[in-house]
């Protein structure tokens, strides 16, 4: 359905911001109004709100069901994946409700928007236009498009990571469409490609399978990791796969960027200095562990621990950086004299056997405040509490 009635129409904007489930008991009370049609769009629309606060505040816009919406991309993540592709003609193989494809589309003279599903077809079309985008749709399976697609610059694809149960799968083998079955394919249609993968995948397992793979973006936002994207290319690489870890908070992004590597030559430390450092999420995926430590001069307390130390403030660290005031074991004495008048805390546990909510127990501190306590195993065994205030 890509039309509204003015019933519905007028139902949806003075309804919009109402309660879902409250507003489904009461569709008796409106015969006038196509009520699923209206509560698919006020709910498309209150997801929109926080994650493609754009299209939101466009008028016109049409929204599908809701695990289109929850699947689709967010406004930040569609913009920094647009900021890595442009040339003159581009292809999104799994086009989905959109959001990829009309951010992406606008760095390119020539756009194509595959999917399978027609609705969802239909609803990108009525976007595109309302959006003013000349975009190309095509109502096709992937791999049948890709036989006949002309040769593009660029290749997005966002496989459904869903099986035929409704369950979440993380392997690219087991995601539709199978990315290793149709590497060589993809990239006879192209010269570089992008795969957006969930940020659960192994990375080293996917490249493993995907041989063409030269560079990986690990994309967060507000610290919590949204994205694995392969950028694929079928020109030989001579160098080790470039890692590029993304934080997005607001209007700032943070970048750290290093190559696929093994923690062999990294320096471990038991003495806790001045400072501690908490990597953010996209870093803590990636692994970039020694590069870190040698941008930085700072060491690692424990090889599972990721958390660094030094005794010189380094601000421009990717993550967390804390000022330490105190250090102490598990003890009565050492608690009391190090945490005693400590009533309210955050605590994180890092490479440490027990939860949060027991250490907080034990503890008797409650949530909250400016005080941040780190609970974490040291270089030589030892188990501390780092007491801890942002530096």
């Amino acid at each position: 359905m890509t039309e509204t009635d003015a019933a519905t129409k007028k139902f949806i904007e003075e309804h919009r911001n109402d309660d879902i489930r409250t507003l489904a008991l009461q569709a008796a009370r409106y015969p006038d109004v196509s009520m699923h049609h209206a509560l698919t769009q006020i709910e498309g629309w209150q997801c929109a709100k926080e994650k493609l606060p754009a299209w939101a505040a466009t008028e016109g816009m049409l929204y599908p069901p809701k695990i289109s919406m929850e699947q689709c991309s967010s406004q930040d993540t569609a913009l920094y994946k647009a900021s890595l592709m442009q040339g003159d003609t581009f292809a999104d193989l799994t086009g989905g409700f959109g959001i990829d494809c009309s951010y992406i589309s606008k760095n390119f003279s020539c756009s194509t928007y595959i999917e399978r599903n027609e609705q969802l077809c239909r609803i990108a079309q009525h976007n595109f236009e309302t959006l003013g985008l000349r975009i190309n749709v095509v109502n096709s399976h992937c791999e049948e498009a890709l036989h006949t697609l002309h040769a593009c610059n660029w290749i997005f694809a966002d496989p459904a990571r869903r099986n035929n149960s409704g369950g979440k799968v993380v392997a690219l083998a087991d995601c539709e469409p199978n990315i290793t079955a149709i590497e060589e394919l993809i990239l006879s249609r192209c010269k570089h490609a992008m795969i957006k993968c969930s940020p659960m995948l192994d990375i080293t397992a996917a490249c493993r399978q995907i041989s063409s793979v030269n560079e990986i973006h690990i994309v967060s936002v507000n610290n919590e990791c949204k994205e694995v994207l392969l950028l694929l290319s079928g020109e030989q690489r001579n160098t080790p796969i470039a890692m590029h870890c993304v934080n997005i908070t607001g209007n700032d992004t943070v970048r750290f960027s290093c190559h696929a590597e093994n923690d062999g030559n990294i320096t471990y430390t038991q003495n806790v200095e001045a400072y501690i450092y908490e990597p953010n999420a996209s870093i803590q995926k990636a692994g970039c562990h020694t590069a870190l430590a040698r941008k930085f001069n700072i060491a690692k307390l424990h090889p599972n621990s990721h958390i660094y130390t030094s005794a010189h403030l380094e601000k421009d660290f990717p993550g967390r950086i804390f000022h330490v005031e105190s250090i102490c074991g598990f003890s009565k004495n050492e608690i009391k004299k190090a945490l005693g008048d400590v009533k309210k805390a955050n605590i994180t546990i890092r490479n440490f056997p027990d939860t949060v909510q027991n250490l907080r127990k034990r503890l008797k501190i409650e949530e909250g405040g400016d005080i941040y306590i780190f609970a974490t195993t040291l270089y030589d065994g030892r188990k501390v509490l780092l007491k801890c205030k942002k530096a």
